[in-house]
């Protein structure tokens, strides 16, 4: 359904590669999904339900129509696996919830659901609260004429929450060298290798692989010992042990058969959090930060919202942010996390009566799904106002996929969603962020969608002040 919700006075069409005319030739192509997957896509993509070609021998279609997304994700899943791609790239993941297939995936997920509901990320609040501040206290020892990298500070926060919310006691001794290893390991997992598009065998040497081993190791190897130790708390002296993520997964149980998760499942699993949590986290985060530096409308009405929301208890400030939620959904349409699903063709099927032979990839991109001519007014512009109340219950469910849908969507998306509104929050009402003249915050796809080369700006502090207070009818009018 498309949405005519747009403030013409205060629009602005964030940056974002123009789509060619024409597909791309093959060696144009390669070279795109190696620099930047966002640069191969084409006009028709962002204008077409389905969109089909070949590519080195494989049929591949580009999927945008919501009711066949749905089949895709949802009432066909049995039909559409993880295709061999998207496996090489997560392989260092392996044995998580985010690559498992069949009985092994239905376990994890059953017993992993209870870790992250609501419920449960709500008590990591004060936590998220907490590692904000301190982003505070740091990025105010910058002078207000410093340029910063934003989103280099963000993605340390964002680490740092994660490391809090699983790791209560730290991440011992050797806490920089194993940051050093995620950072390493983060970096070089998800770019698309040409060797993989083209099918070469697996002990062809691809470019990235070593130094993801070597940092891999290094980040298992930490992550076993912080796991023997909380054990052993747990024998010695049980009262002591935080309620933490680490906690939660030693104690998880599937609820159908009791079972518990196996040492390797526990590891694969934080391995997992922290690579996918905290850099679609961060991502999310720098670029609400960025769409708000461009926007002063959204940018008074977030921290007006801020002032008043973030005095109380932060479980209740939460539910009150809901100018700061909606700016970071549109971020999140914009420049979604996750950038591409996709899935081989088992059988044959007919999607938008569009034949799916078996062997075919399916992709469904949210990044172009997010911008489709069909589905959004005036898609390539920036308009929070979609996802306040009475105009988000108009999208339909598989025409927005920042975190995928369905039974394999992500289940941190909760946990994300939270701590990036809390962040926003507290940052905007802190700090003015504007980009330096000539800047251009440019999207560049690694698994994620990351501003390239960071997010160099100006932070100047500001003096929160009360916001006067709104009468029912303001606050109503103030949402369109």
């Amino acid at each position: 359904m498309r949405l005519s919700v747009l403030d013409i006075a205060d629009r602005f069409r964030p940056p974002a590669p123009v789509p060619h005319a024409k597909p791309l030739k093959l060696f144009g192509l390669l070279k795109a999904l190696w620099d930047n997957p966002l640069e191969a896509w084409t006009q028709t993509h962002f204008e077409q339900p389905i969109v089909t070609t070949r590519l080195m021998a494989r049929s591949v279609a580009v999927v945008s129509d919501p009711t066949a997304i749905r089949v895709v994700l949802m009432n066909n899943v049995g039909n559409y696996r993880k295709d061999p791609l998207q496996r090489r790239m997560l392989a260092p993941l392996k044995d998580g919830v985010l690559t498992a297939e069949d009985d092994q995936w239905r376990f994890q997920r059953r017993t992993l659901a209870p870790v992250f509901s609501r419920k449960a990320v709500r008590a990591f609040a004060p936590a998220m609260m907490d590692v904000a501040n301190l982003l505070v206290q740091r990025l105010r020892q910058h002078r207000s004429d410093d340029v910063v990298d934003v989103a280099a500070h963000v993605t340390h926060a964002t680490l740092e929450v994660l490391e809090r919310t699983i790791f209560a006691d730290g991440l011992g001794r050797d806490a920089t060298e194993i940051r050093h290893a995620m950072r390493t390991f983060f970096d070089a997992t998800g770019r698309i290798d040409p060797f993989d598009i083209i099918g070469l065998p697996e002990f062809v040497p691809r470019l990235y692989r070593r130094e993801t081993r070597s940092a891999l190791r290094v980040f298992e190897g930490a992550v076993d010992s912080i796991i023997s130790a909380r054990r052993r708390r747990f024998a010695e002296n049980p009262e002591t042990v935080p309620n933490d993520i680490l906690t939660l997964l030693l104690k998880a149980q599937d609820p159908e058969t009791g079972r518990r998760l196996s040492e390797k499942e526990i590891r694969a699993n934080i391995i997992t959090f922290i690579s996918a949590g905290h850099e679609t986290t961060a991502n999310a985060i720098s670029w609400a930060l960025f769409l708000l530096s461009r926007s002063s409308k959204w940018r008074n009405r977030v921290v007006a919202e801020a002032v008043r929301a973030l005095d109380g208890p932060v479980e209740s400030a939460i539910e009150q942010l809901l100018d700061t939620r909606a700016v970071v959904d549109e971020a999140i349409r914009l420049y979604p996390p996750l950038a591409a699903i996709s899935r081989v063709a088992v059988g044959t099927d007919w999607l938008c009566e569009t034949r799916i032979d078996g062997g075919t990839i399916v992709v469904i991109a949210p990044y172009v799904l997010h911008r489709h001519r069909r589905l959004w007014d005036e898609p390539d512009y920036f308009e929070p106002g979609r996802f306040l109340p009475g105009c988000r219950e108009e999208i339909d469910r598989f025409a927005y996929l920042p975190f995928g849908v369905g039974p394999r969507g992500c289940i941190g998306s909760v946990f994300a969603l939270q701590e990036a509104a809390l962040m926003v929050a507290v940052l905007v009402r802190h700090f003015e962020f504007e980009m330096l003249p000539g800047e251009v915050a440019w999207p560049l796809h690694r698994i994620t969608l990351r501003p390239r080369g960071g997010l160099a700006m100006r932070v100047k502090a500001r003096n929160p002040r009360p916001a006067p207070a709104q009468t029912p009818q303001e606050a109503t009018d103030s949402r369109f």
